[in-house]
């Protein structure tokens, strides 16, 4: 083996990246042995399918830029997948047998697009395909093979697939004609586009709140529809008939996000809940009420299913041990040849007083290290996500050249409850800083950080407000190092895919023209003259989330004044599916971190 797939020379923050990974195999509802799942084995993530029966296993897309979105029809016979140009997300879906064979356009009417989601039916013919584009919005289409496709739903506000019923007689549609994209209201269709039911928690309250699609139970002739809702102040599921109009509450007395997804008989439903950045599994009887703990390790479940045999498979991870895909029968299910990936340091939990109310924080540092170390604030994208307990190789290369690592789940983030999600509306990025601001103090006053040696880094939102925060705090930080950012909020906004319009329209409450103010309070491109920390940035330039225009806009006024900076473009769109280019970029930020602070 060459040192660089992962000989005793290569150091082992970057076997972490090389070693090969798999994701939670996707399998077909009406072949269960057949599979797909994603794996960087080549060193670039694709596709693969995989034939239990036979132990098999074929790669499925080749592309320079990688491939990651792909789904099985339910009778096995056809993988779809998604295909742009070089990771701009803008592009058509194809199909390929599942036993290898040329890939075909999936449906030819259609020209290329955003992707708003997919359901694919059972016949292997009939496909419902959501689509996002500047000029209409968005449009969910009926394709059947060898027929012409058929509009079903157009509207300007984003709006997305949900899930297609069993027998196809039934379409759920997630949308936000009321304009708010934090928050979907439902609707489900026939495949003549006739509406059957709606279901709308926006309506009637000074909170609006949301509705997701979880799936059509996986039965013949059931018209049940599994959903998540947030009535009681965060994400819980109920199951929703949609032709008789019954909502079945199931109440779990459960603190923290509850969702859930059929078992294959459509009796019960497997429950997932997270808490405090971290997660755990239960097996809910929809007849009996009763509740049973699916046993996994403490951690973090990143996606699970249950399989017909009454198993759960289930992608695992923690801080300190790597993912694996792991099931209740206790095998490995998916187990890739070839290196192995280093483990890293456990997690600690921090709770730190701020502005909104209490912030979780988690902290990665060197085993045996005693502060004031160099400290990494690592803030997460989204905004709408959270850290957890779960492996991530980016941080544990921080902790591997002796910096403790700081990551924050500040108001926006997802995980803590509705009014914590939704705190940030108004006020982007600002919100968001007073929390890391917080965490930050006690960083410092707890011993762990050196004031002298603090970077602010993070990718998307969380370059975002990497920017902002060293322009807004000037004093604050040490050094800013922002991947994929938005840097400048107006120009981000006019040249973003359609569907991050919405949510910005969401979260400020209109556009750059109709409140003015906030765009320019929120963006980092109004503090770049206060900039006074060696700043680092890194762009797709296929982009369609965090433009390659507005960040040269920022960066043309750094060079402006003189400030320190360094900028890497790389061809790819919102980050890279590559493992010798995302390699690349860590060796960047880390190298430059080193030559600035002299750590």
């Amino acid at each position: 083996m060459t040192e660089s797939n992962g000989s005793e020379n290569t150091p082992d923050w970057e076997k972490r990246f090389r070693a090969p990974r798999v994701s939670l195999p996707d399998w077909a509802e009406d072949a269960p042995d057949r599979s797909l799942f994603v794996s960087n084995a080549t060193g670039t993530y694709e596709l693969y399918a995989w034939d239990r029966a036979t132990g098999e296993q074929r790669q499925v897309t080749d592309r320079p830029n990688g491939t990651t979105d792909g789904v099985l029809s339910p009778d096995g016979e056809w993988i779809w997948w998604f295909d742009d140009k070089d990771g701009d997300e803008f592009g058509v879906w194809r199909r390929q047998p599942f036993k290898g064979g040329p890939d075909e356009p999936a449906v030819p009417g259609l020209e290329p697009s955003y992707p708003a989601g997919l359901a694919l039916a059972r016949d292997g013919r009939t496909a419902v395909v959501g689509r996002s584009t500047d000029e209409d919005g968005t449009t969910i289409h009926l394709a059947r093979t060898g027929d012409e496709t058929t509009l079903l739903y157009r509207h300007r506000e984003s709006a997305g697939v949900g899930d297609l019923s069993h027998d196809g007689s039934l379409i759920a549609i997630e949308h936000t004609e009321h304009g708010d994209a934090m928050h979907s209201a439902l609707r489900v269709l026939r495949p003549d586009g006739t509406a059957v039911a709606d279901l709308d928690d926006t309506k009637g309250g000074t909170e609006e709140l949301g509705l997701e699609v979880l799936g059509f139970a996986p039965v013949e002739g059931d018209t049940r529809l599994l959903i998540g809702h947030q009535r009681r102040g965060r994400w819980e599921p109920l199951v929703w008939d949609v032709v008789k109009g019954g909502e079945s509450d199931l109440s779990l007395d459960l603190p923290g996000d509850v969702s859930a997804e059929w078992y294959p008989d459509g009796s019960a439903l497997l429950i997932a809940h997270s808490f405090e950045a971290r997660s755990e599994m239960f097996r809910y009887d929809l007849a009996s009420g009763e509740l049973e703990k699916v046993p996994t390790p403490p951690g973090s479940v990143s996606g699970a299913t249950a399989r017909p045999d009454g198993s759960v498979e289930y992608l695992w991870s923690s801080a300190a041990e790597p993912s694996a895909v792991r099931s209740t029968t206790g095998e490995v299910v998916l187990d890739p040849p070839g290196l192995k990936s280093p483990g890293s340091v456990p997690v600690e939990d921090v709770w730190v007083e701020g502005p909104g109310g209490r912030i979780h924080a988690l902290v990665h540092k060197p085993a045996g290290a005693t502060g004031p170390l160099p400290t990494v604030f690592d803030i997460h994208g989204g905004p709408t996500w959270h850290d957890s307990d779960s492996f991530s190789a980016g941080p544990a290369a921080w902790v591997d050249h002796g910096y403790a690592v700081v990551r924050v789940n500040y108001r926006g983030s997802t995980g803590y409850g509705r009014a914590w999600t939704d705190a940030l509306k108004y006020r982007v990025g600002l919100i968001e800083l007073e929390d890391i601001a917080a965490v930050r103090e006690w960083a410092i006053t707890s011993g762990l950080a050196d004031p002298a040696r603090l970077i602010l880094t993070g990718g998307s939102w969380g370059g975002y407000l990497t920017l902002l925060g060293i322009g807004t705090q000037p004093d604050a930080w040490t050094l800013g190092i922002a991947a994929v950012p938005v840097a400048d909020y107006v120009t981000a906004y006019h040249d973003e895919m359609e569907a991050l319009k919405a949510m910005d329209r969401t979260l400020l409450g209109g556009t750059p023209e109709e409140v003015p103010a906030r765009f320019e309070a929120s963006s980092p491109l109004t503090y770049v003259d206060e900039v006074t920390a060696p700043v680092y940035i890194s762009a797709g330039v296929n982009d369609p989330r965090c433009p390659i225009r507005q960040i040269d806009n920022y960066v043309k006024r750094l060079e402006s004044r003189g400030a320190v900076h360094e900028v890497y473009r790389y061809d790819a769109g919102h980050g890279s599916l590559v493992v010798d280019e995302r390699i690349k970029q860590v060796k960047l930020e880390l190298d430059f971190a080193e030559r600035h602070l002299g750590h």
